[in-house]
């Protein structure tokens, strides 16, 4: 089978659907600073096959994506695409961002403006929930919303950390039966299932924090409307 290049090009044969699950192991981080940029180039290859066979094989390769001999480099690459994005004045789909330091990682409305832009389903909505500060009875709450909410079948974003401050980005998903979340650790690649107690209780003990900070999730709205942009990885930043 044959799936038509979005440019207007050859047509590329049908990838198979990428997914996670509670047990997998997925790509690790490659550096320092990206685990958010990992985050959204895995939720981006959950939602796009053709994407994701590129980073994972090399083929098929989409008009301006970055070198890359391994799989490995080719996240690397696309880690730095997405940073550039999420940190830089304008964000995916020419839209305005508030820049960022990349020493800093992602900043969570520029992980906002790139979920919207691809890493998730085409019309999906998002929105940034603050979770530091708020009581046990809330954080249920909330933990239940992001159920709903990813379990339709969007991604959403986890900003953990310590008391002080947040440190890490872990990629939520939905989870394999009723009411349940898995959870992306980028930092070791792991998937595993993400705990409503773990979350309230403030140990998730995700590559070394525990405490919730921030959740960018969907709002459970998705807007039907023309693609604003060309799904291809583009090219990476010098």
């Amino acid at each position: 089978m044959l799936a038509r290049d979005p440019r207007g090009g050859d047509d590329w044969p049908v990838a198979m659907t990428y997914r996670l699950r509670a047990g997998d192991t997925g790509p690790v981080q490659q550096s320092p600073r990206t685990c958010g940029s990992a985050c959204l180039t895995v939720a981006r290859m959950l939602v796009d096959p053709v994407f994701a066979s590129w980073v994972r094989t090399g083929e098929p390769q989409p008009p301006g994506s970055p070198t890359g001999a391994t799989e490995a480099e080719r996240f690397a690459a696309y880690e730095r695409i997405v940073m550039r994005r999420t940190n830089g004045v304008v964000a995916g789909g020419g839209r305005l961002n508030g820049p960022w330091p990349r020493a800093l990682g992602t900043p969570p409305w520029g992980a906002l403006r790139e979920l919207e832009y691809g890493a998730s389903r085409l019309g999906t909505q998002y929105t940034v929930d603050v979770l530091r500060g708020q009581d046990e009875y809330a954080l249920v709450d909330s933990f239940d919303h992001l159920v709903d909410v990813v379990g339709d079948g969007e991604p959403g974003l986890l900003y953990i950390g310590n008391a002080l401050l947040p440190r890490h980005v872990v990629l939520i998903l939905p989870g394999d039966g009723d009411r349940m979340l898995d959870v992306y650790d980028p930092g070791t690649g792991r998937v595993d299932h993400l705990r409503r107690d773990t979350v309230v209780q403030h140990r998730l003990r995700l590559s070394g924090w525990d405490v919730p900070w921030l959740a960018v999730r969907p709002t459970g709205l998705r807007q039907v409307k023309d693609r604003a942009y060309v799904p291809a990885p583009g090219t990476a930043p010098a």
